[in-house]
């Protein structure tokens, strides 16, 4: 690609005259072609409203660049304009991350045409692919070269690499495998300069300095925009196998946890739990789902252990030992164990299928919290009646990663709340509660899904405010007139 004459801030940022907007999308058009670039509302409104609905915002233009080059090129031009920048990956997020404001001056900057899935190697157990590849594409190319990626959500079939490297997704395989975090051995980035950080090379030793790869991830595209990354793979499983338990509580289901890390060692990969009423709203939402246990429990847990070095009859029959144990020592009431891949589809499908099943029910508030693994299930019983009590007629609900210690706490609407106006109405001071009763017990107000535009002012008055100057000065000094995503996870500098 030919060097781009980019010309020199000709207006401050947020003073834009027709004439240099039009002379702004005139030299991006030059730089994308026609693919690249449209300020055609009919193809961008779909991407200006969050997965949820809470944001909607407006944009000066959806670019799409091809390459990392035309990043690159791209986000030099709209330093020189003074062009505010929102990056996106499969607009899946939960927290407003990659929603533009109201004021129409930014451009929305997509990564969905960057998808290229550029090698896998099965005996370096790697991958190289680009911003814009969907996770479960990802899965579908490693099992075909004999491998697998470590990390999977409900979102598997929108959500894109560099989505969830900004966010440092967490999802279902965390207890074994980690977070995004864990999973990137290189990066490649686009700097609010316009240079391109190349730290794709992965290297188990390297004491050059700052990780600053580490720095990219999780940071929301507020530092710099994720374009591609290396990956690490794991061999394919060969042994799998599925449990669904029912329970009398959730302390039960700690102690159950503990009981199934002692009898499956590192084969432990996934431990959800569920309560009746989520269960219950799956059901009712999903017509052909059905109740893996006959009689209905307080709590459930999902339990699914995976070897690369046990077939599944191996694995079941450990398992079903495990269970067989709990079962008389009086930790369960009853277990199923799924009698094939189906069958554990099946039951991953309710757990999924939660989040979409309570929207449907009525207006909630959700919240993504964690708080360490041994003081879960005493937040859960103080939380859940402390918010009901606050609120007169909502329902609490906590369900998720207990594994790891990470649950999703919803509140509830009262019945015959109109959906919006009580978000609007209580919904702040819900979520204040929320984070007050998180904060008290040394937890965090966000676990997997990132801060975005939802959480900033929340993030403001709880965190550490040290740890906030120093993410204030690290913003300061990577993106100084602030055009990276502003107004996300932290406040852009005011000469922005």
């Amino acid at each position: 690609m030919k060097d781009t004459m980019i010309p020199e801030p000709s207006a401050p940022c947020g003073a834009r005259t027709p004439e240099l907007t039009e002379d702004f999308l005139a030299a991006a058009a030059g730089l994308l072609g026609p693919r690249g670039i449209t300020t055609d509302p009919a193809l961008m409104d779909a991407w200006l409203t969050d997965w949820r609905g809470r944001y909607t915002g407006r944009a000066l233009a959806l670019a799409s660049p091809a390459t990392t080059a035309e990043v690159a090129a791209l986000v030099r031009l709209c330093a020189a304009h003074g062009v505010p920048i929102v990056p996106q990956g499969g607009n899946s997020g939960m927290a407003g991350g990659a929603t533009p404001d109201a004021s129409g001056r930014a451009i929305l900057l997509s990564l969905r045409r960057m998808n290229a899935l550029r090698s896998i190697s099965a005996d370096a157990g790697q991958a190289v692919c680009e911003a814009g590849v969907i996770l479960q594409s990802l899965h579908e190319a490693a099992e075909a070269a004999g491998l697998r990626f470590p990390l999977t959500l409900g979102g598997k079939g929108s959500a894109t690499i560099g989505g969830l490297i900004a966010t440092n997704a967490g999802g279902t395989q965390v207890l074994r495998h980690g977070t995004m975090r864990a999973q990137v051995l290189g990066i490649e980035a686009v700097l609010a300069s316009g240079e391109v950080l190349d730290l794709m090379t992965p290297l188990k030793k390297d004491n050059r300095g700052f990780d600053l790869k580490q720095l990219m991830i999780g940071s929301e595209g507020t530092l710099g925009i994720v374009t591609a990354a290396t990956l690490r793979l794991l061999p394919a499983a060969t042994g799998r196998t599925t449990a669904w338990v029912g329970l009398g509580g959730i302390v039960e289901a700690r102690t159950l946890l503990r009981h199934v890390e002692r009898a499956m060692g590192e084969t432990l990969e996934g431990f959800e739990v569920v309560p009746a009423h989520c269960l219950e709203s799956v059901l009712a939402h999903q017509p052909s789902a059905r109740a893996p246990l006959a009689a209905r429990h307080a709590w459930n847990a999902l339990v699914e252990c995976v070897s690369p070095a046990a077939d599944d009859a191996a694995l079941r029959e450990a398992l079903e030992a495990a269970l067989g144990a709990a079962l008389e020592d009086g930790l369960i009431a009853d277990a199923a164990i799924a009698a094939s891949d189906a069958q554990a589809e099946a039951f991953w499908h309710l757990r999924d299928g939660i989040s979409a099943a309570e929207r449907a029910r009525g207006p909630a508030v959700q919240h993504d919290i964690s708080v360490p693994v041994e003081r879960m299930p005493e937040f859960i019983l103080a939380a859940v009646p402390d918010i009901e009590a606050a609120f007169p007629g909502t329902t609490a609900l906590a369900f998720g990663h207990l594994g790891d210690g990470n649950v999703h706490f919803h509140v509830l609407a009262p019945t015959g709340a109109a959906r919006g106006v009580w978000e609007e109405a209580e919904g702040k001071t819900v979520s204040a509660r929320v984070h007050d009763l998180v904060t008290a017990w040394g937890g965090s107000i966000s676990a997997e899904h990132g801060i975005g535009q939802m959480k900033v002012d929340e993030l403001a008055r709880l965190h550490d405010p040290v740890a906030l100057a120093v993410m204030a000065r690290v913003k300061q000094a990577l993106d100084p007139a602030g055009l990276l995503n502003p107004g996300k996870l932290i406040a852009a500098p005011a000469s922005a």
